[in-house]
């Protein structure tokens, strides 16, 4: 299916079409069109982390003790928030895996919401690049789980409670842990691509009112799939560090 170029996708393909092809080619990837070697997914992706590097900046030179801005008052509330899932969820230990959380979760929130903009798209509607933020959670709660309990007390996990069942547990979980990425990519990316979809499609038949009403429901369900994504992570996370009798 032939995309629509988006304007900033547009932009980077005439600026910087030739250090995406290099970069391309190194990897051995082709792409169909050299001139434009820039995807709608890439490109939005590209802005948000942009945005979240200007957001950074901006806190950080304004943090204060005794008289927090908006922004960062913004923030440490996310983390609160997250920090008091992590800790019922993770228990002890939590604080250390709170960056990659927070990080998660604000970087998909943002992707989600980018669609309301007009003129943009949300980079979580496609399922390559959802797909590559659950191999992301994935390789981290594997990582922490051998750095946790080492590579025998992370293989115990997977072989169940009870030794003598491990011959029928152990195949089981590595499918349920092979799914766990998909499952994670599906949920997603087809409920921000259903939501686009959605919203693009009453904005045509009706641009006045009743758009605002879906928009809306659009931003709900980002930060719903933003927190169900980062919630999921941390229960992963949690099992693959939990010790036995914790």
């Amino acid at each position: 299916m032939h995309e629509h170029e988006l304007w900033f996708t547009a932009l980077l393909n005439k600026s910087l079409a030739a250090p995406a092809n290099a970069l391309f080619n190194a990897v051995g990837y082709h792409t169909e069109d050299p001139s434009k070697p820039w995807s709608n997914y890439i490109s939005m992706e590209i802005l948000v982390i942009l945005g979240l590097m200007i957001v950074a900046a901006v806190v950080r030179a304004s943090l204060s003790v005794d008289r927090p801005g908006k922004l960062q008052l913004i923030f440490e509330n996310i983390y609160g928030f997250l920090a008091d899932q992590a800790r019922e969820i993770i228990g002890h230990g939590y604080k250390k895996h709170m960056a990659f959380f927070s990080m998660l979760f604000i970087f998909i929130l943002l992707s989600n919401l980018l669609g309301i903009v007009p003129t943009f798209e949300s980079p979580t509607m496609y399922y390559f690049m959802v797909a590559g933020i659950s191999v992301c959670s994935f390789l981290y709660y594997h990582g922490q789980g051998l750095k946790e309990q080492g590579l025998l007390g992370h293989l115990k996990h997977l072989a169940g409670p009870m030794w003598w069942l491990a011959w029928f547990m152990f195949p089981l979980e590595l499918i349920s842990h092979s799914i766990r990425p998909v499952s994670l990519t599906i949920r997603l990316f087809a409920n921000m691509l259903a939501g686009e979809q959605v919203t693009v499609g009453f904005l045509a038949m009706v641009p006045w009112v009743i758009p605002v009403v879906f928009m809306a429901l659009h931003a709900f369900v980002s930060l719903v799939q933003a927190f169900i994504f980062t919630m999921l992570s941390m229960v992963y996370v949690g099992e693959a560090v939990a010790h036995e009798g914790h």
